[in-house]
């Protein structure tokens, strides 16, 4: 009977990499980032985050002590996409600093993009300003070259107001609340309040409308 020739030993698997400590995280913030965007704040999960990056579920608790933390790095970013859009929006404003108009139409680029990203991107919206109680907001990054948080960039718009003689200086100290107040309420109303369902000729008039009524009272 002849024999069977000899065969190969099987060849010894090669253990999965292993992900950088680092890459782990960040792709666990960015998977939590795209389940918010989707989802809202209430849709960013732990497991879920860990089955898009491919790891065991156990191995987010080497990195975040648990939902709320996750939560939170997710807030943090969703508010830096909303800083980027809306400095993104300034820098096409033209004008050097200190120009009137160039001011006024920075102001207003403020608000148009704050509006645009709530209106857009609905559950980074929602997630930006969701964080858990237990969290601090996550402060300007030390060192930048400027405050790029929706609340930071507010405050250089009515610095140049004021530098630029639009805006009395007498009027400049925490007037940057009632503004924004003003902005975010109506996002929220034309997000998912009473506005809502407002055509969008008539969203995009109240808006210009909330915006001027900002304008005019700086003057």
């Amino acid at each position: 009977m002849k024999a069977d020739p000899p065969t190969d030993p099987p060849a010894a698997r090669t253990p999965p990499a292993r992900r950088p400590r680092g890459a782990v995280r960040e792709g666990l913030i960015a998977a939590g980032v795209e389940l918010a965007r989707a989802g809202g704040p209430d849709a960013v999960v732990l497991r879920e985050a860990t089955r898009a990056v491919g790891v065991v579920p156990n191995a987010a608790y080497r990195h975040f002590a648990d939902r709320d933390a996750l939560l939170a790095a997710v807030c943090a970013a969703a508010m830096r996409e909303l800083g980027d859009r809306m400095a993104a929006e300034v820098a096409r404003v033209p004008g050097a600093y200190g120009d009137a108009a160039a001011a006024s139409g920075r102001l207003g680029a403020i608000g148009t993009a704050y509006l645009a990203f709530a209106r857009e991107e609905p559950g980074l919206f929602a997630t930006a300003f969701a964080v858990p109680q237990q969290h601090a907001y996550a402060p300007a990054d030390e060192g930048a070259e400027a405050d790029r948080s929706p609340l930071g960039q507010l405050r250089g718009a009515l610095d140049e107001l004021a530098d630029a003689g639009v805006l009395d200086r007498g009027r400049r100290a925490g007037i940057e609340y009632p503004i924004w107040s003003a902005v975010h309420g109506l996002a929220v109303l034309t997000g998912q309040g009473p506005l809502r369902n407002a055509p969008d000729q008539d969203r995009r008039r109240i808006e210009e409308l909330t915006l001027a009524f900002i304008a005019d009272g700086l003057a």
